[in-house]
């Protein structure tokens, strides 16, 4: 499956209680060849950033980083599984765990927002 992830924007549907992102968390997705970066921002998140190698299946192989409504930095690393959903949108299923506090993983999904 080919995908460019360029100009889409995600919001978060799911994730485990050990998250940070939420229904409120709004991501914009920006991609050059196999390098895709995003921001994202809103609910318990002030600001973040990401880096990603997208591979030929789309999955993407990430590193984020984001400063929480607590005033608190927190990084983890995030490895995300495309799929297309009826409508023709894409669905990010993701695994990801913490490299700063408590280390604990987790897994999320977002899905793109429709324009």
């Amino acid at each position: 499956m080919t995908i460019n992830y360029h100009q889409r924007t995600f919001r978060s549907v799911s994730n485990t209680n050990n998250g940070e992102v939420g229904a409120e968390t709004v991501f914009h997705y920006r991609q050059r060849d196999n390098l895709v970066t995003a921001t994202y921002e809103g609910g318990s998140i002030r600001y973040g950033t990401l880096i990603a190698l997208v591979d030929e299946q789309g999955q993407l192989d990430m590193r984020y980083q984001h400063v929480n409504t607590q005033g608190v930095l927190m990084t983890g690393r995030c490895h995300s599984i495309p799929e297309r959903l009826p409508d023709g949108r894409l669905r990010l299923l993701e695994t990801w765990q913490w490299t700063s506090g408590d280390l604990s993983s987790g897994q999320s999904v977002i899905e793109e927002v429709r324009k």
